[in-house]
């Protein structure tokens, strides 16, 4: 078992931290430019990206979850018309997002209360990046079909290929070109679609001999679109949830100045490289747990998840250690504004702890992905949203100030373990009566 998790997780690992690396490099570079409030507009723009395309993060996980179980199943029918099925959704759904960009760019910065510098230039790089909303979205169906059929290199590939393309051109663009955030979001619009384009490639080098004769009325079917909005929907409250809990932390950490703003900016960078480290192992959990619940193999399917929780864990510990040594380091690289620095490490405690607390609710959350029971995992979501969050921060803002928020951010990572390892007995581990997906 440990074989299979480590083919399929260390692909993950690879391409899983280009992302945060991507966004680390995007941070030092404009965290070294001349004013702070670049940095501050990088950090709003990008939660307003992750409310966008994250929202539709369900297009990834969701099609993993529904993919592995066709492949366990051997329905190689069914994996095409998953595929299909969310390459339309992706479709219909960047048109309507490129027709409401104006509203959401506008509601957005009155959520967050920003300093004018900051929303000017944070209007500067949405007005390019949202046109790479196509591109984004279609790779999610793409890489979530790839690691269903249990294919974690192309992923792999096509993700490192797309963020050192990003990162060489948005260092072209702001040292070179002399630009600012606009040639960060440029290298953002170009690296996807060259994305798209690798990724297209990929499959049709692999795959293209696999032919499936198909209808449109079967990639349309109300039955089968119903079970894949149904567990669609659910990924996506649980997904709005997490992003709102991060949007929050932004715009909180934003009305107390842009030099907290940038801490706790850089301080983020820090929880998203541990986190895409550990979702190495929580996509390999999909994978399998996907296949194992597909074959009805629940001893298999058992051993995926207790294999994968231990390396989880393992790489957790080996994040906060290096943190806890490295820590003040590691955040001197990101910036070298003192200000900032001093911000940064006086809450540095509660990043030195996140990997380790946050590597439990992660490998649930792939575990419940591939096993599709995502009910549970959307009610465990809004549970640590709406009951512990939120409320935390308000009980102790007062007392603690920026503190409060990093509490009310770990407090909401040890809710959603503990609720996940409650429910997992009666979801996850339950031998199902019937056959999820049978052969056509």
């Amino acid at each position: 078992m440990n074989k299979q998790i480590l083919r399929l997780a260390i692909p993950n690992i690879v391409s899983n931290l280009s992302v945060p690396l991507l966004g680390a490099v995007d941070t030092a570079i404009v965290g070294h430019l001349e004013h702070v409030y670049y940095l501050g507009a990088i950090a709003v723009g990008s939660i307003i990206f992750d409310f966008i395309f994250w929202g539709f993060g369900f297009l990834r996980m969701g099609t993993t979850g529904l993919v592995a179980q066709a492949f366990g199943a051997e329905d190689h029918k069914e994996t095409r018309l998953v595929l299909f099925r969310a390459l339309s959704v992706a479709g219909i759904a960047s048109i309507g997002i490129l027709l409401m960009q104006y509203p959401i760019i506008k509601l957005s910065l009155l959520v967050v209360n920003a300093s004018p510098e900051v929303e000017a230039y944070t209007e500067l790089y949405y007005s390019i990046r949202i046109f790479s909303a196509p591109a984004t979205l279609a790779l999610f169906s793409i890489n979530g079909w790839f690691l269903g059929m249990q294919n974690s290199t192309y992923p792999m590939l096509v993700t490192i290929v797309l963020n050192v393309l990003n990162i060489v051109l948005n260092l072209g663009f702001v040292y070179l070109l002399n630009m600012t955030v606009d040639g960060v979001a440029w290298g953002s619009l170009i690296a996807s679609y060259s994305g798209v384009v690798f990724a297209y490639v990929l499959y049709r080098r692999r795959y293209s001999d696999f032919s499936i004769q198909f209808r449109w009325r079967e990639v349309l079917d109300k039955v089968e679109l119903r079970k894949f909005f149904g567990v669609n929907r659910d990924i996506f409250i649980r997904t709005l949830c997490l992003i709102f809990s991060y949007a929050f932390f932004v715009a909180k950490s934003a009305e107390s100045g842009d030099i907290i703003l940038a801490a706790n900016t850089i301080l983020l960078q820090l929880w998203y490289i541990s986190a895409y480290g550990i979702d190495g192992f929580a996509f390999a959990a999909e994978s399998l747990v996907g296949r194992f619940k597909g074959a009805n193999n629940l001893k298999k399917l058992k051993e995926s998840v207790k294999y994968s929780m231990i390396w989880g864990l393992s790489i957790g510990i080996l994040a906060s250690g290096i943190y806890a040594v490295f820590g003040n380091e590691i955040v001197s690289i990101f910036t070298d504004k003192q200000r900032v620095i001093e911000a940064s490490i006086a809450v540095l405690i509660w990043t030195i702890f996140a990997p380790f607390i946050n590597s439990i609710c992660f490998i649930w959350d792939g575990s419940y992905i591939g096993s599709t029971a995502t009910t549970a995992m959307r009610n465990s979501m809004l549970l640590s949203t709406i009951l512990f969050f939120v409320p935390v921060y308000l009980i102790f803002e007062p007392k603690i100030g920026n503190h409060a928020l990093w509490l009310a951010m770990t407090v909401f990572m040890v809710v959603r373990g503990l609720t996940l390892t409650w429910l997992a007995p009666k979801h996850i581990f339950q031998k199902p009566t019937l056959q999820i997906i049978g052969k056509r």
